[in-house]
């Protein structure tokens, strides 16, 4: 119970990422203070109550990004603050309001209510990859990438890449403020993160694994970084806990092609009817490699992308996003 007796808080409480940080937090014995936009909505708070320690060592509180001073009296006594809310879309209509905004402004008011609170001794902050592949560099086998890559802001507005842009911008800006302010920060850079849901709401990346069990005829042409839930949150813990712990932690088990996504998928469900082919008729993008030894450091032990994967589908037929008879469907 190495957090018995102290406090901390969870910005964005009720995400994919974060309620799976609430609870390994309060499994570890601390007291946590979550924020979430809406205590009324038991979408974003029946998930949390229910975890174990929550009626002890849960306190939620409403709070908004754009709302200055919104997360001063949450904060306000914390050793520990971990600043996991920023919105995740992938098609977003406004990129600046829906965005940029919440993830920029989100993260100077979060620091701007740390620094009058001399109880906080580190701020753990969500980032992505999304804020460090996006720069038009070559990503192809030979290529390692390290914590020197950085997603280029002009390359993510050339080409519209809005969600890489806000993690961009938001990461540029915290690491500012918290140079600027002597606050001491960690990132930490999922790749796109699967497994088990805890909260009842489809987030963006289990719909990419949907989307290939619902009867899509194709998969894209795209490869991705890929990461467990579990292995974020508890990288998030340790990034705390570990007094060495400094910059920036990028989080892949493994890169893998769509492809490949479907191949593990038709092996461990024979029965779906999954996507035959690719897209397109292009090669398939290249695969890249992504350093792991700072990640060693903190003491991470990756869940294997097969058993990830399959995690999450048995999660997406528990909350009802599939069908136990879609999954029966024979080809």
């Amino acid at each position: 119970m190495s957090g018995s007796g102290k406090v901390v808080c969870v910005t964005g409480a009720s995400g994919y990422i974060a309620s799976w940080l609430v609870k390994l937090l309060l499994q570890r014995g601390y007291t946590v203070r979550g924020t979430v936009r809406d205590l009324a909505d038991p979408k974003r708070t029946e998930h949390l109550r229910a975890l174990e320690g929550a009626n002890e060592r849960l306190q939620l509180f409403k709070a908004n990004l754009l709302e200055e001073g919104s997360f001063d009296s949450v904060v306000e006594g914390c050793e520990g603050v971990f600043h996991t809310a920023s919105p995740c879309y992938v098609n977003a209509t406004d990129p600046q309001a829906e965005l940029i905004d919440p993830a920029v402004k989100g993260a100077l008011n979060v620091f701007g209510s740390c620094i009058k609170t001399p109880s906080v001794k580190r701020v753990v902050v969500t980032s992505s990859m999304a804020a460090v592949l996006h720069n038009g560099r070559p990503q192809t086998p030979d290529v390692v990438i390290d914590a020197t890559w950085f997603s280029s802001v002009e390359f993510c507005e050339q080409e519209k890449k809005w969600y890489p842009l806000s993690k961009t911008l938001a990461e540029e800006a915290a690491w500012k403020f918290s140079k600027d302010n002597s606050i001491d920060m960690v990132t930490i850079h999922p790749g796109v993160v699967i497994g088990p849901l805890l909260q009842p709401t489809l987030n963006e990346s289990s719909a990419m694994l949907l989307n290939l069990l619902n009867g899509s005829s194709t998969y894209p042409n795209l490869r991705f970084p890929w990461v467990n839930v579990k292995d974020v949150a508890m990288a998030h813990i340790l990034a705390f806990e570990v007094p060495s712990a400094s910059g920036r932690y990028f989080l892949v088990e493994r890169v893998a092609h769509y492809s490949e996504i479907v191949k593990i998928l038709r092996e461990q469900y024979p029965a779906l009817k999954l996507p035959e082919k690719c897209v397109d008729d292009k090669p398939f993008l290249p695969i890249y490699q992504v350093s792991k030894e700072k990640e060693k450091s903190l003491g991470i032990d990756y869940v294997p992308i097969v058993t990830s994967i399959k995690e999450t589908v048995e999660s997406l037929k528990e909350k009802g996003f599939v069908s136990f008879s879609k999954l029966a469907i024979a080809k």
